[in-house]
């Protein structure tokens, strides 16, 4: 074993779980790369689809005005501005017409990160003695190491979404997709209901930065970096992870720096810098203009192009509410927000994730998650017991310095402060539903994630009496450098399904029902226009523009069996962030919000909703 990466001879596959060079050839690689391009809606079918959202929220008067709004949009400048499109989108068959838009919205944001990252939470290793705070930790390290190396090395499998995996998910598929011609790839995986997944993205997992800049903050990658940034008690911490030819540094030596830093007595700082992080994008922009002033460029420069931050917590926490509440917001003093992510672990080895959103999604990042989370568990390279390496920890363990003056001080002191406020008012709950999971929605013929949509509107209908703008995420990574697409699960049959659990219980049944996105295309428009200069077509200054796109409920959703909960903080002020799961035979939801709405209530609403519903497919009376 070279580098932590076990020799060809006897790994297995990153798909199948294991870091390392897969057995398969590279031709596979090569042939499943080739993904189609996202395509750009019909005007026609984005215009239909955006009035089929906003039927629901309005009333007669008020539809009509947007319908003759929007029609005069498809027949006027609509038109021009989406035939520009299609001509820009012809000459750019590298990217998807969405890539540069999205990724311009999130920089462009000057929202606290704090409220702006999303967040994994995973598994603890089985095996209790393995979620010792220095075992785990030297073991993720590693293993993310040895992704690093999988991945630069070209050799890391491509993702894909099996919908039939017993057909798709073997090495027939993989045997017959070395036959099919490159350009025809994507098809052959289609027809197997297999469907290959972008993996751009992973570009700026390891070595990224989101550096705030004001009116619009950049994204630094420096794949030289070869340390790795450890926090704790708000000290910053840097040692080598892997050597000059991209091997992993011996696992002893790791685990010697790792432990070196967890003894190390050195109290926390009066001024932790971590605080910045959480600040508004342009105070925390000028602030670290000041600091690069004050003779901090260096030190920052370590900061951004390391491999990625480790936050090493004092806290022991069982609570998964708890835990959840810490690694979205756990304050900013151990915390550098502005990496591309952070690797969090308690005392007690519970571990998390919580990552930027501008470089990549939730998928991206639950790949990292699975394959770290497998190779920790099912061959660590560090045991309980293991002897730390003969090594001075000293010698190569730099703990970061930074020269503060007053105002910086006072700045810092007014982050920590505005931090606290920002915490304290984003509260989570996460409840788990006994009754049924996957196994019970299958044998009902159902969609869980419909039944889910379901029992959120009818949970906030049942709270607020009021029927709002929801949306769920929907990666479009299966096509050429997809994002995010919205998913409005609100329609007119949905709103009549709730009102009737909710108005009239026992009368009605469940709905199914599908939806269709239309906002990437609405925004990719507005920002054309935008760009060239021009007035906003009156589509976008409708009063009901703004309030379908004013999401009071957003909802992501994961699948893993290492995933415990996941999700975001709400969109909007008055909203709430929703995420969700399932497992055999429990359903989990994760509810985030501010102290202008109740999350505890709303939980408690839509546990009843989905109680309501779980009678109605058994047939048994609504009470």
């Amino acid at each position: 074993e070279k580098g932590g990466l076990p020799s060809p001879g006897w790994c297995r596959s990153p798909v199948s779980g294991w870091l390392g060079v897969p057995l398969l050839t590279m031709p596979f690689k090569d042939k499943i790369s080739f993904l189609e391009r996202l395509p750009i809606p019909r005007l026609e079918d984005t215009i239909r689809r955006y009035l089929a959202a906003q039927r629901p929220l309005l009333d007669d008067v008020k539809f009509r005005q947007t319908e003759k709004i929007s029609h005069s949009f498809l027949n006027g400048v609509g038109r021009d501005l989406h035939e520009e499109l299609v001509a820009k989108d012809k000459y750019e068959k590298h990217t998807s017409y969405i890539a540069g838009p999205f990724l311009e919205k999130y920089l462009c944001s000057r929202d606290s990160l704090v409220t702006a990252n999303a967040f994994i939470i995973f598994t603890s290793d089985r095996k209790k003695e393995y979620n010792n705070q220095l075992v785990r930790a030297t073991n993720i390290v590693c293993s993310a190491a040895r992704f690093l190396k999988t991945l630069r090395t070209g050799l890391l499998e491509p993702e894909v979404f099996h919908l039939s995996p017993r057909k798709s998910d073997s090495n027939c598929f993989k045997k017959f997709i070395r036959w099919v011609p490159s350009s025809l790839s994507w098809y052959g995986a289609s027809m197997m209901n297999a469907y290959p997944l972008d993996m751009s993205q992973y570009a700026r997992l390891f070595n990224t930065t989101r550096i705030p800049r004001l009116r619009q903050d950049e994204l630094f990658t420096d794949e030289n970096g070869r340390h790795v940034l450890v926090m704790r008690k708000g000290n910053m911490y840097v040692f080598d992870i892997v050597d000059r030819d991209g091997n992993l540094v011996k696992p002893a030596e790791i685990h010697a720096n790792l432990k070196y830093i967890l003894d190390d007595s050195t109290t926390e700082p009066t001024f932790p810098l971590g605080f910045l992080t959480t600040e508004n994008r342009d105070v925390w922009a000028n602030l670290r203009n000041k600091l690069i002033a004050a003779g901090n460029a260096e030190e920052l420069h370590i900061v951004d192009s390391a491999l990625f931050c480790l936050c090493l917590d004092d806290e022991t926490l069982t609570d998964i509410t708890h835990i959840t509440q810490n690694v979205l917001s756990g304050g900013g003093c151990n915390r550098w927000y502005d990496k591309s992510f952070s690797i969090i672990l308690t005392k007690n080895g519970e571990s998390g994730v919580n990552f930027e959103h501008s470089w990549g999604d939730g998928v991206s990042v639950l790949r990292f998650v699975n394959e770290i989370h497998k190779d920790t568990t099912e061959q660590p390279l560090v045991h309980p017991g293991s002897a730390t390496a003969a090594v001075d920890p000293d010698s190569v363990v730099r703990r970061l310095q930074f020269k503060l003056d007053t105002e910086m001080e006072d700045a810092i002191t007014k982050a920590r402060k505005n931090s606290g406020v920002l915490a304290s008012n984003l509260s989570v709950h996460v409840t788990d539903f006994k009754r049924g999971g996957r196994k019970f929605f299958k044998e009902k013929k159902v969609s869980p994630d419909a039944i889910m949509q379901l029992a959120f509107q009818m949970g906030f209908l049942r709270q607020y009496g009021q029927t709002v703008a929801t949306t769920e995420s929907c990666s479009t990574a299966a096509f050429r450098h997809g994002r995010l697409e919205d998913i409005w699960p609100v329609t007119l049959p949905t709103k009549t399904c709730s009102h009737a659990f909710v108005c009239q219980p026992g009368q009605h049944t469940a709905n199914k029902r599908s939806s269709q996105g239309f906002g990437c295309h609405l925004y990719v428009l507005r920002h054309l226009a935008m760009s060239k200069g021009q007035t906003l077509p009156c589509l976008y200054t409708d009063p009901s523009y703004a309030k379908v796109n004013h999401i009071i409920l957003s909802s992501t959703t994961l699948s893993s069996g290492v995933l415990r909960t996941g999700g975001a903080a709400p969109v909007v002020s008055d909203g709430f962030g929703l995420g969700y799961g399932f497992r055999d035979s429990e359903s989990r939801t994760i509810v985030t919000s501010y102290p202008t709405l109740n999350s505890h209530e709303f939980q408690q609403c839509v546990h009843k909703s989905l109680t309501d519903i779980f009678n109605v497919l058994e047939g048994k009376p609504i009470s």
